[in-house]
């Protein structure tokens, strides 16, 4: 072009013999060449993104980024506790760990999981010794993975449904009777006498898990504005983020009242949080103080079975079937996603019954 020519626009056809000036990679719809590095060589594409649940968007990813983006689907979609997620990702972490690439490059196209691997994995844990239960924990955790990978399309077909794992033998649970259960919440009550405010708190913390059956994790996550004192009800957040409404009576409602009374503000820093239970330094009581609290409780009754907060679970919807509640009140009361789990008590019942029956009748 001459000096002094008018600068030609791009849309504008070259002169013959000279090559038409090529537009922009991107105006072009196509992927601009990546930038050099030092010494001339290209530079490194970016990682490659976890999983989105759109398999063809890529070929491999690491263990850890699918564990992360299906740790998100338990989390936001299934509303899992933390401590069912860990569970699940724990034996997640060893299933993936036997998939080719793993655990930095397992393909996804489709992922290399199928019914013979799944197999042999649990068989693997059973020659290591693993028990019932936890075999089919493993299972169970196995099917809603591939469950959801198939969804997501990085499974052609789902082989979960076929992965069988031992039936797991249910052993009857320890209960207390109830004259051992009103004997050790008694002997919680004399402690309380000269007003020390763990004692107090250590009272309501048994009278509330023998009164409503709650489970331990959601006792201790009770905050005070959970509390219908009026009405004599819990509000309580169970698996699954389920609510409901657990009533108490009033033994335990006369030692909640001294708790929160007499003995709360004794333990309350300006930092504690507005947990119904404080422990010691103020923080909101842990699940672990109290299982202790339960124990030392039950040991106070003698002859009583060492049981902890679930014995105290246990021996209330027990005591609930004997004296002639039914199955669903007592299944709501409990929180229990299914009629099946509630139904296991009416063995516990039976059980007892057949006991009494054997020690007591002439004719047994």
């Amino acid at each position: 072009m001459h000096p002094h020519d008018p600068p030609r626009s791009p849309s504008s056809p070259a002169p013959d013999g000279a090559e038409a000036p090529r537009r922009p990679a991107s105006d072009r719809g196509e992927r601009a060449p990546l930038p050099r590095g030092d010494g001339g060589a290209t530079a490194q594409a970016a990682p490659r993104p976890a999983v989105t649940g759109q398999a063809e968007a890529v070929s491999s990813t690491t263990a850890e980024q699918l564990l992360a983006d299906y740790r998100r689907h338990l989390r936001a979609e299934r509303n899992l506790s933390a401590h069912t997620v860990r569970a699940y990702l724990g034996d997640l972490r060893e299933l993936l760990a036997q998939l080719p690439g793993a655990p930095d490059a397992v393909p996804l196209d489709p992922l290399p999981l199928d019914i013979t691997l799944l197999r042999a994995w649990l068989a693997t844990r059973h020659a290591e010794g693993a028990s019932r239960s936890t075999l089919a924990r493993r299972a169970a955790a196995a099917r809603a993975f591939t469950a959801w990978a198939t969804r997501r399309g990085l499974l052609p077909s789902d082989p979960g449904p076929r992965l069988r794992a031992p039936r797991v033998r249910r052993a009857l649970p320890s209960v207390l009777r109830p004259d051992q259960a009103a004997t050790a919440l008694r002997a919680a009550e004399r402690a309380t006498a000269d007003g020390d405010p763990v004692a107090l708190r250590d009272h309501a913390v048994v009278e509330l898990l023998y009164a409503t059956g709650v489970r331990v994790a959601e006792l201790c996550a009770l905050d005070v504005d959970d509390v219908r004192r009026a009405d004599r009800l819990l509000v309580v957040r169970g698996k699954g983020d389920r609510e409901r409404a657990v009533p108490f009576g009033v033994p335990a409602e006369r030692a909640l009242a001294a708790w929160l009374e007499r003995g709360r503000p004794s333990l309350t820093r300006s930092d504690s949080p507005p947990a119904v239970f404080l422990g010691v330094r103020g923080g909101r009581l842990g699940v672990r103080a109290a299982r202790t609290i339960a124990h030392q409780t039950a040991a106070a009754a003698p002859g009583a079975p060492d049981v902890g907060p679930h014995g105290f679970r246990h021996s209330a919807a027990t005591h609930l079937l004997e004296g002639g509640a039914d199955l669903r009140s007592v299944q709501e009361l409990l929180g229990h996603a299914t009629l099946a789990t509630t139904q296991f008590y009416t063995h516990v019942t039976v059980e007892r019954l057949k006991a009494i029956h054997d020690r007591t009748h002439p004719r047994s």
